[in-house]
């Protein structure tokens, strides 16, 4: 038996709303989901970080053998592998160490640059290694390198973007602006992502280097590995919530469809 046409219509029109409202739904759970992930991501990321203080704080009392402070480790680190246009310098700050390679600086902090511990000589050898990675122009620090202006605009500018293209989906069902804006974020997270590598890589070829030099052994040698290995589970949980950030803001244009 044949449904009229009237009813015909009226039933598939239900339908399509019934399924139109699931997959808002479906939609609003995912963009729900991926809020709590950030949050939890943010808690894990906040945990880590107490973490890597308290392993510093730890080892900046275990004294380095020979008495060598950080900037006379970051020195000798960069003559052993024939670097001599690299300078080492200092900054003010507590863990804000970095290699500029604008500059040719390694830039060691206050607890850092004088300090004749454990943990200096790891922080300054894992800058030494992105020195090391510089001038042997590894990949991915050259990929990150040639990122920096990129993402620094797109950092700063991504949000406005998709809440102003928000507002326009609203009006005008138009997401071109909502995607543009996706797409900066994304650098971003690509940025964090080509990070893991760099900080790990680094990491490796201090610890190799403090071992192979005889510049620590023994326990030093796993003291060291622990204070590194901290350190570069930030890098880790910040490509994580840069992900979970970029799959957020997809899910909720995809929800503001319906």
């Amino acid at each position: 038996m044949t449904l009229p046409l009237t009813a015909l219509l009226l039933q598939t029109g239900v339908y399509a709303n019934s399924a139109a409202a699931q997959q808002s739904a479906h939609y609003s759970a995912a963009t729900m989901g991926m809020f709590i992930l950030i949050i939890v991501i943010g808690v894990l990321g906040y945990i880590v970080q107490a973490r890597l203080q308290s392993v510093f704080r730890k080892y900046s009392r275990v004294p380095f053998p020979g008495g060598l402070t950080g900037a006379e480790v970051a020195e000798k680190m960069l003559r052993d592998h024939g670097i001599h246009n690299v300078r080492v310098t200092h900054v003010a700050g507590q863990l804000t160490d970095h290699f500029n390679p604008r500059t040719m600086t390694v830039n060691l902090s206050d607890s850092v640059y004088s300090s004749n511990s454990v943990a200096a000589a790891a922080v300054a050898a894992h800058e030494c290694g992105h020195a090391v990675q510089h001038a042997e122009g590894y990949g991915p620090l050259v990929l990150r390198s040639r990122l920096v202006p990129v993402v620094s605009f797109s950092s700063q500018m991504a949000t406005w973007v998709i809440l102003i293209g928000l507002g326009i989906l609203a009006t005008t069902q138009n997401e071109l602006l909502c995607w543009i804006g996706v797409g900066m974020i994304a650098m971003s997270a690509l940025f964090s992502i080509v990070t893991l590598p760099v900080e790990y890589n680094a990491s490796a070829r201090a610890l190799a280097w403090l071992e192979s030099s005889g510049t620590i052994a023994g326990a030093q040698v796993g003291q060291a590995r622990e204070a590194l290995g901290w350190a570069a589970r930030t890098y880790l949980v910040a490509a994580l919530s840069a992900i979970a950030s970029l799959l957020y803001y997809v899910f909720l244009i995809l929800g503001r469809r319906e």
